[in-house]
């Protein structure tokens, strides 16, 4: 059986490998940490993702059920996750989801360049990835 632990390490390893691809030169360099809730991963999968937007494009508001660890592959992603403000994030750059928080924005931030980002979703077996809002 897969432990909480070596779910969250896989998924911040791939996280990392994709981070440390952005970087044109020196060692590894922590780009993003944030606490998670406590929560068991017992019959949970993960789940990579490659959302692309093309310039202007934005997703209608919805929620995940399980974590999202959201990275910036390319341009700059608008975000409103939760109580928190919008954001845009660039290449390089992440940003979290926790269970059932609302993502009421997520789009390109520009309206000439497209956006991608690589989400790896953490969910119970048999879930859908994504709920409508």
């Amino acid at each position: 059986m897969i432990s909480r632990r070596h779910l969250m390490e896989s998924a911040a390893g791939v996280l990392l490998a994709q981070a440390l691809r952005a970087q044109n030169s020196g060692g590894p360099k922590v780009v993003f940490q944030h606490d998670l809730p406590d929560l068991t991963l017992r019959n949970w999968s993960a789940t990579a993702v490659e959302v692309s937007y093309a310039p202007g494009q934005s997703s209608a508001a919805h929620r995940h059920p399980g974590i999202t660890i959201a990275y910036v592959l390319e341009g700059e992603i608008r975000s409103k996750v939760g109580d928190e403000p919008e954001k845009t994030y660039t290449a390089g750059q992440m940003f979290l989801e926790t269970p059932r928080q609302l993502h009421a924005v997520s789009g390109n931030a520009s309206a000439t360049r497209p956006a991608k980002l690589l989400a790896i979703l953490l969910t119970e077996k048999g879930q859908q990835l994504t709920t409508p809002a």
